[in-house]
């Protein structure tokens, strides 16, 4: 067959086949039968095996995976992706309803959805095919999961009709219930540990390095908006966009409604309370949303969620089950959590044999006994809770559970620091679970991000006495980490109710990924050391603001707490908190150790702010601009800004973006706060 009809061949087979999928995935109305849609695709593959130069990166045939992703890039959203507020009665959807109206002022139609229990994705066209897709991540950025989101058959990588040039349509990656059960029969025959539910199964599926493996795991997909610049944005509302989504190749949730007033949307919440439990995947609410785009604009948004829209969380399921024992566990910064060991019971389609019990004021405050029959809830559907206890079943020679008084891992005596709940060990350098938790601190992508270490590889370098501390990470040898292995059990942070059992070990890659990165890491800046520390009450921003006022870490140990109250945004717990780490000489002994290794203790003194471009004036950032929110950020304080989150007579700009919040703006011209857009703000450092 000669290159260009093999061309036109090719064309036409992914034609037709994308068409087949699009009648299957989308409109489900298959249009052919499952051995005639392989025999199609194999012709496909066969043709592009034999002219691979006409490969495309959007190919049906991409649909089975094959692509290795070692590091997942981290990608900033150029739309934030925001959290929904949560409702939990029927008093705050009416407070909802009764606040949008008032400040529109006008009439109400509202959109509602189905609440999805999957991972939020958002997915970026350019000119009709897949370009990217990104997790949310922290909201702001998330991981490029591209090649494995191709794998997913109901999302299309090619659109067809009258679709946008350039836009993002997000939604949520889940597992239906029926694959996620097939994955973990599966894993029980290899003896694998099982998944605790199906959201964690398609959070740790969307992070596989194996594209092929996550195509035999069968994802899918809903989406539910679109995010389109001004100049494309043709559509008036949340239902229309969907409905034309659809037509572009979309699959497009059908349990949605057109609500004109409380009483629909109620009708809407009813009718799915029990219909829930008979939908092929898992949902745990409804989301409410304003329909029409341009009140959503006039609503705008919070720092962490949509003024214009709102979830409503059905009441979690219960049962009862009897409290067998009370284990006590140490965090990284000393907290000791007690955890309640259950008779396992079957709850919200998993079993859960433990739950949190806080602190002991909540142990207190429940009257709890030994061997109670407690009522445990799954708060949200995910993590398992003890709400009351059953009185009438308590044995007449029950004892009180009672707090300990020394840690359960060193047995050093607990402390408890006024107008704190929690209770703390306070031997933070010999205590085990403490320092395998600083030294994860340490590691974190935030801090020092060293790739290939975590959890599991921290606790058995430090179970075979390798490392005690973060200083002892640089001294490892490939000869130290290779063929280091174990069986690690480690709880589910998702899950309370499960435990991970999983085979730890260092193989040739890895070892030597983590000597590379360890390397590497000698160039991270001053503010991420200092973060990585893991001083108490220094997270990243106090820590960047500490290395911009002193500039070395020789000055942030000789400050006084005086002087460190001076320091923006530092108050007296935090200058404490500081003080009294570096008073501590094993503290200083650990910082010499990391500096002698090479890592960055101090930075230039940046220009003179009276100087530079912004001269020191302080910048409140809003709404959403082409660049991420982080980027300008950096940008003002790059050119000699202040970054501020609240507006103040001190302020004096607040910069704005699209759907900028009306309370920040009334506030901003109620003081005479100059506003200025992305456009204007790019000048300013510009000249």
């Amino acid at each position: 067959m000669e290159k260009e009809q093999a061309r036109r061949q090719i064309e036409a087979l992914s034609k037709t086949i994308e068409q087949h999928n699009y009648s299957y995935y989308v409109l489900a109305q298959p249009s052919i039968s499952d051995f005639d849609f392989d025999t199609l695709l194999e012709e496909l593959i066969a043709l592009e095996k034999q002219f691979p130069e006409l490969v495309s990166p959007n190919s049906p045939s991409q649909r089975v995976g094959g692509d290795i992703t070692k590091n997942f890039e981290t990608v900033a959203h150029q739309y934030p992706m925001l959290s929904l507020s949560n409702s939990y009665s029927r008093a705050e959807i009416t407070d909802f309803i009764s606040r949008t109206q008032k400040a529109v002022n006008e009439t109400l139609e509202f959109v509602c959805e189905l609440k999805y229990d999957g991972v939020a994705i958002s997915l970026n066209y350019q000119n009709g095919t897949l370009q990217r897709a990104v997790t949310r991540g922290d909201g702001n950025q998330g991981d490029d999961v591209t090649a494995n989101v191709k794998t997913i058959k109901s999302i299309p990588l090619r659109l067809q009709g009258d679709f946008p040039k350039n836009f993002e349509i997000r939604g949520e990656i889940y597992y239906p219930k029926s694959s996620f059960l097939e994955l973990n029969k599966l894993r029980e025959k290899q003896a694998l540990p099982l998944f605790a539910n199906p959201r964690n199964a398609a959070a740790g599926t969307l992070k596989l390095q194996d594209s092929a493996e996550v195509a035999k795991r069968k994802l899918d997909c809903w989406l539910y908006y679109i995010m389109l610049p001004d100049e494309e944005r043709r559509i008036a509302t949340q239902y229309d966009s969907l409905q034309k989504a659809k037509s572009w190749g979309f699959r497009i949730p059908n349990n949605i409604a057109l609500c004109k007033n409380q009483e629909e949307i109620f009708e809407f919440i009813d009718d799915w309370e029990q219909a829930r439990h008979d939908l092929p995947f898992d949902i745990d609410g409804i989301v409410i949303k304003v329909n029409s785009f341009t009140q959503q604009q006039q609503l705008g948004f919070t720092a962490k969620s949509p003024r214009w829209a709102i979830a409503y969380k059905y009441k979690a399921e219960e049962a009862e089950t009897r409290l067998l024992s009370v284990d006590f566990q140490v965090g990284r910064t000393g907290a000791v959590t007690p955890v309640a060991n259950l008779e396992p019971v079957l709850l919200a389609g998993t079993t859960v044999k433990r739950a949190s019990l806080h602190n002991a004021d909540f142990i207190a405050q429940l009257g709890l006994h030994k061997h109670d029959f407690v009522m445990v809830e799954k708060g949200g559907e995910i993590i398992p809770k003890i709400t009351s206890v059953n009185t009438l079943q308590r044995e007449t020679d029950s004892l009180p559970v009672k707090f300990i008084t020394n840690c359960p891992e060193c047995g050093t005596e607990l402390v408890r620091e006024q107008d704190e709940a929690a209770w703390y060990c306070p031997n933070s350098d010999g205590c085990p679970p403490q320092i395998k938790g600083k030294i994860e601190h340490f590691i974190s992508r935030k801090a020092l991000n060293i790739d290939g270490l975590g959890e599991g590889r921290i606790a058995l370098l430090f179970d075979q006495g390798l490392i005690k501390n973060a200083a002892d990470l640089y001294d490892l040898s490939y000869d130290q980490l290779f063929g280091l292995e174990k069986i690690i059990e480690t709880p589910d942070e998702d899950n309370p109710g499960n435990i991970i059992i999983r085979k730890v070990s260092f193989r040739e890659k890895t070892s030597k990924n983590i000597l590379e990165s360890l390397q590497q890491s000698k160039t991270v800046p001053f503010h991420r050391v200092l973060y990585g520390l893991g001083i108490r009450y220094v997270g990243e921003t106090v820590a960047k603001k500490l290395a911009d006022a002193l500039l070395s870490i020789k000055k942030i140990a000789q400050a006084t707490i005086e002087e460190l109250i001076e320091i923006d945004e530092i108050g007296d717990v935090i200058a404490k908190s500081v003080h009294q780490y570096f008073r501590d000489e094993k503290h200083i002994q650990l910082v010499e150790r990391l500096k002698e290794k090479g890592l960055q203790f101090e930075q230039e003194q940046k220009a003179n702010l009276e100087n530079a471009k912004l001269g020191g004036q302080t910048f409140v950032v809003s709404g959403i601009f082409s660049r991420s929110r982080d980027e300008i950020k950096q940008m003002i304080d790059d050119n000699g800004g202040k970054n501020s989150s609240s507006i103040s007579k001190k302020t004096a700009y607040l910069l704005a973006g699209e759907n900028m919040g009306p309370a920040k703006k009334e506030q901003a011209e109620k003081l005479g706060v100059k506003i200025i857009s992305e456009t204007e703000f790019m000048k300013m450092i510009s000249g």
